[in-house]
């Protein structure tokens, strides 16, 4: 039986965690991981109850080294594939089973989901344009064309998590992904899921400014690295 292990990095996330967790146990049989990354208080004690395996940092990394700390855990206690899923409450559970399909049935080794294939209800403006941006970018320096890139669920093979090292700690590690999907030369696949907004995870997301400054952080890595 393949083994599907779910990697939810989490930093403060006491308010939706719970029910996230309790959402993908009702979708499917699933290894859960939570990497607390750096949490204060810590998550341990809020999720022991969950039986999910806990991995915390001692401070705050930011969410790419905590998914890449997750990928790595997943792999030494032998997961075939691996989804991660964010913690604020935007991700249906619902949407796991379609994208770890994809990959057992070989359709390709990195399944993203999109948004803009399926649903995003209340979707800020800004969010969207800022997306279409990304998408530009993410095609003019890799050659991908993706809708989606910055969507946090995404399921990968053994092989892909195996190939994939995340360098980047906080959130250019999406477009980093691309990155090294294209340099390993990995199939890729877009499939629609549903995104929900709500006022906390609006909150929680990544401001205009932050966003273009992450791309541009990632473009003088490639250029200098």
């Amino acid at each position: 039986m393949n083994r599907v292990f779910i990697v939810i990095p989490a930093y403060n996330e006491q308010q939706t965690l719970s029910e996230v967790i309790d959402g993908i146990r009702i979708a499917g049989e699933y290894v859960l991981v939570i990497v607390d990354d750096g949490s204060d208080p810590p998550l341990n004690s809020f999720i022991q109850q969950h039986g999910c395996h806990i991995i915390r940092h001692a401070v705050n990394l930011g969410q790419g080294a905590a998914l890449q700390t997750g990928i790595s855990y997943s792999l030494q206690k032998g997961a075939d594939i691996i989804v991660s899923f964010d913690a604020d409450g935007q991700h249906d559970p619902r949407d796991i089973k379609p994208l770890v399909s994809a990959v057992l049935e070989g359709k390709a080794d990195v399944v993203m989901g999109s948004r803009f294939a399926g649903e995003a209800p209340q979707m800020p403006f800004t969010r969207k344009v800022l997306i279409h941006f990304a998408r530009i970018f993410h095609f003019m320096l890799t050659g991908l064309w993706m809708s989606d890139a910055h969507n946090g669920i995404r399921a990968l093979s053994r092989k892909a998590a195996s190939k994939i090292q995340l360098k980047e700690n906080r959130m250019a590690h999406a477009t980093e992904l691309i990155l090294e999907i294209k340099r390993h030369s990995l199939k890729w696949m877009e499939l629609p899921v549903t995104v929900h907004y709500s006022a906390y995870s609006r909150k929680k997301g990544q401001s205009s400014a932050n966003s273009i400054r992450i791309l541009f952080d990632v473009v003088l890595h490639k250029l200098f690295r």
